[in-house]
C-alpha cells in the first residue's frame, strides 16, 4: 500500500507540476494589480461614496442616505440619457462589428499592398478623439462645412446634426471611423491564429471562399468577436468628448448620453452627488452588459492551446 500512495503522489505532483509549467509567479502582476487599483478600484469607490452624499464641489461632501439614487430611479432625463446611452452602443456595434470584421479578415493576408493600405487605414486610431471630433464638426458645418456642397449630391441635408436622428447617427459614425481599425486589428490578430491546415482542406474539399468564410473563419473567431464586442460595448456607452464637442448634448436633449449628462450635472449644476450616482449606475450598467456577452458567448470557458509557450 506504501508503495500505491507513494506512487500517486509522485503523479499527483508531475500533474501539478505540468498544470503550471510555463506560469508565471503571482508577483509578475502585482505592479498591475497596484496599478489598477489606484487608478481603477480606489476612484470607483470614492464615486460611490459620494453618490450616497451632497456635494457641491466646494464644501465638505454630505451624507444624504439613498435621497440620490431615489432621484435616480425617478428622473425621466436619466431615463432618456440611459436610452440614448443603449441606443447609439447598439447602433456602434452594428455599424462597426461587421466592417471591422470583413476588414480585419481581408487584412490578415500578407501582400505588401495590403500593408500599405493598412497603416493608411489606422491612421484615425493615432489621432486624439477631441480633433477628430473638432474636423467632423467643421466638415458638417451647415454654413461653412463641405457637407453644404456635396451633401445635396447625396440627398443629405446639410443641417444633418440639426435633427436628433441625423445628430445620433453622426455621433455613431464618428465613433466607428475612429475605432473601426482598433477593432480591424483584433480581428486581424484573431484571423491570422486561424491554422491554415483547415483552409487547406477545404479546398480540398472544393469549398469556395464564402464557404470557408462562413464554415471556418467565423467560428474561429467566435472569442475574438466577443473580445471586440465588450471592448465596443464599454467604448460606446462611455462616449463623452464626441458628445460635448459636436453636439454638446442636442439638437435639445436628443443626444445626452450617461456620461454627458453626468458632466453636465456635476460640473454645469455643481451636484456632484448626483453625478457620482450617474456615474456608478453607468459603471454598473456597462458591467453587467460585459458580463452577460461573456456568459452567453462562452468566453469564460474559453482555453488557450498556446499557454507557457
Amino acid at each position: 500500500m506504501s508503495h500505491v500512495s507513494s506512487y500517486r503522489k509522485v503523479r499527483g505532483g508531475r500533474k501539478a507540476a505540468a498544470g503550471n509549467a510555463g506560469r508565471p509567479p503571482v508577483g509578475w502582476a502585482l505592479p498591475g494589480i497596484l496599478f489598477f487599483a489606484l487608478f481603477a478600484i480606489v476612484p470607483l469607490a470614492i464615486a460611490v461614496c459620494l453618490s450616497f452624499c451632497h456635494w457641491d464641489g466646494l464644501n465638505s461632501p454630505t451624507p444624504i442616505g439613498t435621497d440620490n439614487w431615489t432621484r435616480l430611479f425617478k428622473d425621466p432625463e436619466f431615463r432618456q440619457a440611459a436610452w440614448l446611452s443603449l441606443l447609439l452602443t447598439t447602433i456602434s456595434w452594428l455599424f462597426q462589428t461587421p466592417v471591422a470584421l470583413l476588414l480585419g479578415v481581408w487584412a490578415a493576408g500578407r501582400q505588401r499592398s495590403r500593408a500599405v493600405l493598412c497603416a493608411v487605414f489606422f491612421i484615425p486610431l493615432l489621432l486624439s478623439t477631441t480633433a477628430i471630433a473638432m474636423l467632423f464638426h467643421a466638415l458638417l458645418d451647415p454654413n461653412f462645412g463641405v457637407i453644404r456642397t456635396i451633401g445635396p449630391w447625396f440627398g443629405i441635408d446639410p443641417n444633418v446634426m440639426g435633427s436628433s436622428t441625423g445628430a445620433l447617427l453622426t455621433v455613431a459614425f464618428v465613433g466607428g471611423w475612429q475605432f473601426m481599425p482598433f477593432h480591424t486589428l483584433i480581428y486581424q490578430g484573431g484571423t491570422r491564429q486561424i491554422p491554415q491546415v483547415l483552409y487547406q482542406a477545404a479546398e480540398i474539399d472544393g469549398a469556395g471562399m464564402l464557404r470557408q468564410f462562413l464554415h471556418i473563419t467565423l467560428p474561429q473567431l467566435r472569442n475574438t468577436l466577443t473580445t471586440s464586442s465588450v471592448l465596443m460595448i464599454v467604448g460606446s456607452l462611455t462616449y463623452f468628448d464626441t458628445v460635448l464637442i459636436m453636439t454638446k448634448g442636442g439638437p435639445g436633449t436628443d443626444t445626452t448620453v450617461l456620461p454627458y449628462l453626468m458632466y453636465r450635472t456635476g460640473f454645469q449644476t455643481y451636484d456632484l452627488g448626483y453625478a457620482a450616482a450617474i456615474a456608478t449606475a453607468l459603471v454598473v450598467v456597462a458591467t453587467a452588459l460585459s458580463l452577460i456577452l461573456v456568459r452567453f458567448s462562452g468566453f469564460g470557458n474559453m482555453r488557450s492551446t498556446r499557454e507557457g509557450m
